[in-house]
């Protein structure tokens, strides 16, 4: 069974990534076509994330109660029909609907991809797996925005969701014939489906919630660089859709180097000297990103790359803190492991989703707006961390 469950693992953990990234040459597209602002097109990206943080909590049991099997299949057909419901949506309103139920089923594909690992795999395999599956969600941001502009340059972007209709029907068809039921035997499904008291521990944590708020603004950084990116490169710099994949998918390149690089750098320096250098990166990269808006150059592919560079270095700040940030957030939580993950993916997720959500009501352009977001928090958490009497908040737990 273990031996070809990894390339099913692999098809699955796609959907997320695809949802967010094959579509972001089309947002000014479809802001014109739908009517509407820059801010409520990102909104379909800020929506995506806030949902798949919520199912982290929502759907994590129903993996425990009914198996990994049923929950898997239901998330794919989800985002296939959801994914048809914003090909064919006339009112913007039901694409923001339809989005929704996308990040709920990408969600459960995900849930049940990771739950897998922890099910048939040793933990040294487990970290092997884990890095498998992290290479695939990083290998398409470089690929998705190429593949989405493309297609729609020749069909109009609604052919980017029927993409992932197509490819969500070849996954269940693999799914459905080759997928395993994986949940173990002992595994506790027991009392209340829903028992937000097991919570409580964990969200009272101190430890556990700064290092939850570290990884939670790494993505709301990566998530407003990532929404505000084709609006001011497409819409507000001329740039060409295809262009714009281009750029786009060099810094996801960076992302893919700086995420294998990241661990050899971490086991040298540890977790917490880690997620200083990463949170120093990040303010660099603000810094860099609002000088090069005061004396770079102001239009046309010059202005784009001005940027775009600082962004490599928020690529690489958040490759180097994911890894520390969530070990050192879980650390305290052997006891309570599944609990504590998806209590911080769920910070992680929605918190992510209404920073960005709120930075977009302003109207703050885009290279500042990004900047704040990724030098404002995290400096506050710099300073934090250099103020000793917050030491139980952010030193190394021995457990």
């Amino acid at each position: 069974m273990r031996r070809h469950l990894l390339p099913l693992l692999m098809l699955m953990v796609v959907l997320s990534p695809l949802a967010i990234d094959i579509y972001l040459p089309s947002m000014p597209t479809m802001a014109l076509e739908f009517g509407v602002t820059d801010s409520q097109i990102q909104s379909t990206l800020v929506l995506f994330m806030f949902s798949m943080g919520l199912g982290q909590l929502l759907i994590g049991p129903l993996a425990d109660r009914f198996g990994r099997r049923p929950v898997a299949i239901f998330g794919i057909v989800l985002y296939g029909v959801s994914s048809l419901l914003a090909a064919y949506s006339i009112d913007f309103e039901l694409l923001q609907l339809a989005r929704v139920f996308q990040g709920l089923a990408a969600c459960s594909t995900s849930i049940v991809v990771f739950s897998a690992v922890r099910d048939c795999y040793t933990s040294k395999e487990s970290a092997t797996m884990y890095s498998y599956l992290n290479g695939m969600i990083c290998v398409i941001p470089a690929l998705a925005p190429t593949l989405g502009g493309m297609l729609a340059l020749q069909f109009g972007w609604r052919s980017t969701f029927l993409f992932m209709v197509a490819y969500a029907i070849v996954v269940l068809i693999i799914v459905g014939f080759k997928f395993p039921e994986t949940r173990p035997l002992n595994t506790d499904s027991s009392g209340k489906l829903y028992n937000w008291a097991r919570y409580k521990p964990v969200i009272s944590d101190a430890h556990f919630m700064f290092y939850a708020t570290a990884c939670m603004i790494a993505m709301a950084s990566i998530l407003c660089y990532v929404s505000y990116s084709p609006v001011w490169l497409i819409g507000k710099l001329g740039i060409s859709e295809l262009a714009f994949s281009g750029l786009f998918g060099v810094n996801a390149l960076v992302n893919i180097v700086a995420c294998f690089a990241a661990p050899v750098l971490i086991k040298r320096i540890g977790n917490r000297p880690g997620v200083i250098v990463a949170l120093s990166v990040m303010v660099l990269s603000a810094v860099i990103e609002i000088i090069m808006q005061l004396v770079g150059p102001e239009t046309g592919l010059a202005a784009g790359m001005a940027f775009m560079l600082p962004m490599m270095l928020l690529c690489i700040g958040f490759a180097i803190l994911l890894g520390p940030a969530t070990s050192m957030a879980l650390a305290g939580f052997g006891e309570r492991a599944g609990t504590a993950t998806a209590m911080l993916g769920c910070i992680q997720m929605m918190g992510a989703s209404v920073i960005t959500g709120l930075i977009q009501m302003t109207s703050i352009p885009a290279p500042y707006a990004v900047a704040l977001v990724m030098g404002g928090f995290s400096c506050l958490l710099l300073c934090i961390m250099a103020m000793s009497r917050f030491n139980h908040w952010h030193q190394e737990q021995h457990v």
